[in-house]
């Protein structure tokens, strides 16, 4: 596991991105993207469907997007994952603390989208904040029962590519400054 000072061994092409809902895995994926200058694939909106059911069309979908030459994507969905991994070049494990940044961030998203009535992906919103009570999927409540499902899944991973693990806002910005941009 590589930390966020050590180099990489190659220009990764084909990227995802880990970690427990809400802790900036799209907004990091879109930056290694940016830095990169490869194409950004946000999984969510390959996922959901209308009305937040799961579109059929997904496990092709995401066929489609590993066959590509240069990718960056969120590593998430049980389906996706042994396929995202198969092709993929680099993984970056966003490991942020969860009581300190994560949940506040993931609490702050929800109810900025909620309020603002942002539409997500294929027309969805937040739902109602009440759902949070009632609503075991609530996406708060997720990202507080998953959060340490990847401590145990990414240390489990025979793969053959780096893993390249950040655990402080200040390693995410090292690393996009340094390792990343230099192996450009």
């Amino acid at each position: 596991m590589l930390r966020a000072t050590d180099p990489l061994p190659a220009r990764p092409r084909r990227v995802v991105v880990a970690g427990v809902s809400g802790v900036g895995k799209t907004t990091l994926a879109a930056r290694i993207s940016e830095v990169l200058g490869i194409p950004h694939t946000e999984i969510d909106a390959l996922f959901h469907g209308r009305d937040w059911t799961p579109r059929p069309e997904f496990v092709d979908d995401v066929h489609r997007l590993v066959a590509g030459d240069a990718w960056v994507t969120e590593w998430q969905y049980s389906a996706a994952r042994p396929l995202l991994t198969a092709r993929a070049e680099l993984l970056v494990w966003l490991d942020l603390p969860f009581a300190t940044v994560t949940l506040p961030r993931v609490v702050a998203r929800t109810v900025r989208r909620r309020l603002r009535r942002e539409h997500l992906w294929n027309g969805n919103v937040e739902p109602p904040l009440r759902t949070f009570f009632t609503s075991p999927e609530h996406i708060v409540r997720w990202s507080i029962s998953t959060r340490d499902k990847y401590r145990e899944r990414i240390p489990a991973l025979d793969v053959s590519f780096p893993v390249v693990r950040l655990r402080t806002a200040r390693e995410v910005e090292r690393w996009l400054a340094g390792p990343l941009r230099a192996a450009r």
